[in-house]
């Protein structure tokens, strides 16, 4: 009876697998197609596979440089939302105090405002300073990340004791050492989940960018991609490749970082 459940699911699971890999095969497929095969026959593959649509693609996208700016953002905030939010979460986690309290429910608080609410007085004060560029975005960046990743890194906190920072004081360990060397290495599950869910957000978002990046030759991969797709809404051979260009790094990154990733997310859910 159970093998027959099994091999039920299993069933279930290819299935399931097929109908999720089957728009990548379709985006794929027809990104080697003409025009004309495209609208002759969607699923089938191309009479001749040519690198034409991606070479064209690859240029009209200026795809190294938008894919530097895409990954100068995305790592430079990262870095610095775990750094600052690592730090301030143990101060609040160990300086047990009123202020420590009500600062740790204003960082909380913070995830409920919406973003709408507060992007156009934002952008008039980064104007003023002259901070619309990459710089002020990941700025931006570090203070929208802050509140879940202080949330995280304060409730792993939390199950650490004090005894740790007490007996490395003892031997000698200044409060600096005793985070960076202690404290923070104990902190990788959770440093890793606050990692990939900061960078599937910042690589992907469009919105912000948006509003922030100005300049030609700033742009990010989904602000370009939003510029390509208007300009070859018709030309599906050309906004495929593109596409499959923009989506090209994400799965390099998954592939190579497969095993922490899952590893993270299972011992944060853990923690």
């Amino acid at each position: 009876m159970r093998k027959k459940k099994n091999w039920k699911l299993e069933i279930l699971g290819i299935l399931l697998g097929i109908l999720w890999l089957l728009p990548f095969y379709l985006m794929f497929v027809n990104s080697f197609k003409t025009k004309k095969e495209i609208f002759t026959d969607v699923t089938s593959p191309p009479e001749q596979w040519s690198f034409d649509n991606y070479i064209t693609a690859f240029h009209e996208l200026d795809f190294l440089q938008t894919l530097f700016n895409s990954l100068l953002i995305t790592v430079s905030s990262v870095l610095l939302i775990i750094i600052s939010s690592a730090m301030a979460a143990y101060a609040l986690s160990r300086a047990k105090s009123r202020i420590s309290t009500i600062l740790f429910f204003v960082f909380v608080a913070a995830m409920l405002i919406p973003f709408q609410s507060v992007m156009i007085p934002l952008v008039t004060v980064f104007g003023q300073f002259e901070m619309l560029n990459r710089g002020g975005l990941i700025f931006m960046y570090i203070g929208f990340g802050a509140s879940l990743s202080i949330f995280l890194y304060h409730g792993a906190l939390n199950n650490i004791p004090k005894s740790l920072d007490e007996a490395a004081r003892i031997d000698g360990a200044n409060r600096w050492q005793v985070f960076w060397h202690i404290i923070f290495p104990m902190l990788k599950p959770i440093t890793v989940t606050v990692a990939i869910l900061n960078i599937i957000w910042i690589w992907n978002d469009y919105l912000l960018p948006s509003l922030v990046i100005n300049k030609t030759g700033s742009e990010t991969i989904p602000l370009k991609m939003f510029f390509f797709f208007g300009e070859y809404t018709k030309q599906w051979h050309l906004a495929l490749a593109g596409l499959t260009l923009a989506i090209l790094p994400v799965i390099i990154f998954y592939f190579f970082a497969q095993r922490s990733i899952i590893k993270g997310v299972s011992d944060g859910a853990i923690k």
